[in-house]
């Protein structure tokens, strides 16, 4: 952990947006190419987040995570609950992310068909995990600023409410509407979740590009997030990318407000690594 990372996760407090877009993390999906995409063109410094996809396999996240930390960047695999057969298959994972010195971890529940004696949700996971001699300094939830595809409102904020005991931060979903993004932030302060929020923003995409890492590890893996929004879909695919930096720009207000707690940057990056550094510099000029 960065010594800023490691500051804001402390204070819960919330930074500038410049702090923001410095200290930004990237989310990769681990297809074979993306670890010399990451070492050419990412900062030793910069956080780098790995997904796990079904069907390339939770090892391949796991490899990917352990690659990058032996460079000396910090890692945070997603250990997705419903690839994780039971509590054995966890008390090796975790084992061998210790043993590569990763001590931070995301956990969704995956959208894989648990196998028998898998877990069926994050929270099983995470209970389980909370009983192990674990390394992970933080441990991240998944949260929704929009309605799930799948899964009632109603019963999303239940889920997270549950989860905050047994985690140390959230990740929010994209939203591209600055408008709903700051009242979620309010209302999810308003119920009492005192998470540090890391926010869900989209790097550069390009079209070409998306199509070719949907292709290779499934729609339903890389875009599981944007099922049933086309118009989601169509902002990330316009000529030049979504401007993020204008969502940024819009949401100052909220997100330099100590009691929205937003600790830094988390970027969905569809493996477009150089783009989306060019990017997070040009942002900082």
């Amino acid at each position: 952990m960065t010594t800023d990372d490691s500051t804001r996760s402390a204070s819960g407090t919330s930074s500038s947006l410049a702090d923001l877009v410095r200290t930004a993390r990237l989310e990769v999906l681990p297809t074979p190419s993306i670890t010399d995409a990451v070492r050419t063109h990412a900062p030793r410094h910069r956080t780098v987040t790995v997904t796990a996809s079904e069907s390339l396999g939770l090892e391949r996240t796991l490899d990917v995570a352990c690659d990058l930390r032996a460079d000396g960047r910090r890692t945070v695999p997603h250990l997705a609950a419903r690839m994780v057969a039971g509590r054995a298959h966890l008390e090796d994972i975790v084992a061998r992310l210790s043993e590569a010195g990763v001590d931070a971890l995301f956990v969704p529940g995956g959208d894989a068909t648990p196998c028998p004696g898998a877990y069926s949700s994050s929270l099983q996971l995470l209970e389980d995990l909370a009983q192990l001699d674990h390394p992970f300094r933080t441990v991240g939830v998944a949260a929704y600023p929009e309605s799930h595809p799948t899964i009632p409102d109603a019963e999303v904020v239940r889920a997270l409410t549950a989860k905050v005991p047994f985690a140390t931060e959230m990740v929010s979903n994209l939203c591209f509407d600055p408008d709903t993004m700051s009242a979620w932030i309010g209302d999810v302060r308003g119920r009492g979740t005192a998470l540090p929020l890391w926010l869900g923003v989209p790097g550069r995409v390009d079209a070409a590009r998306l199509a070719r890492v949907s292709a290779r590890i499934g729609v339903g893996q890389s875009l599981r997030f944007l099922k049933g929004k086309v118009g989601t879909i169509a902002r990330l695919l316009t000529p030049g990318g979504y401007d993020t930096q204008k969502l940024l720009v819009r949401m100052q207000e909220s997100l330099e407000d100590p009691v929205s707690q937003v600790t830094g940057l988390h970027v969905y990056t569809f493996n477009e690594i150089e783009k989306t550094e060019a990017w997070l510099c040009g942002a900082l000029g």
